[in-house]
């Protein structure tokens, strides 16, 4: 018999999920519980539309990112640095500092984590990073940190 499921069933497979059980197994477990309904026209067309909907949505995202990642080419965010006595930087540049700069500077909201930095910036001078926006889509951001006079 072939149900949907309305929750998780251990082994069986995840809630919406269409599944083909024996017709005991249905009858006497699943369906007493309301762990699954059968599978009628009704369940499967909205089997069907919630697929839709989640392509659709997975779609604008995608669509949503590369446009962010367009965006973020062309935008250059300038930092000032201090100048220790050995003629090193004092601190450092972090992905928190450049999601604060975006945000203040392009009105673009990226959340620190998915700014790629291996270790923060703490040298003067030009720095392409990796924005990671999507799984898909990575945009690079130019960093310019110079001497704070």
């Amino acid at each position: 018999m072939k149900v949907v499921l309305t929750q998780d069933v251990k082994s069986q497979g995840k809630k919406g999920q269409l599944i083909d059980v024996s017709d005991g197994y249905a009858r006497n477990f699943l369906l007493p519980r309301k762990l699954a309904v059968i599978a009628d026209n009704k369940a499967l067309n909205e089997i069907k539309g919630r697929e839709e909907s989640e392509k659709h949505r997975a779609e604008v995202e995608l669509a949503a990112a590369k446009d962010a990642a367009a965006k973020l080419e062309s935008i250059m965010l300038m930092f000032k640095g201090r100048v220790g006595a050995d003629g090193f930087m004092l601190g450092s540049v972090t992905s928190k500092d450049i999601a604060e700069q975006l945000k203040a500077t392009a009105d673009i909201t990226v959340d620190k984590r998915k700014i790629q930095l291996a270790s923060p910036i703490k040298a003067f001078g030009k720095t392409v990073v990796d924005v990671k926006l999507h799984a898909d889509v990575i945009g690079k951001i130019t960093v310019v940190v110079t001497e704070e006079k």
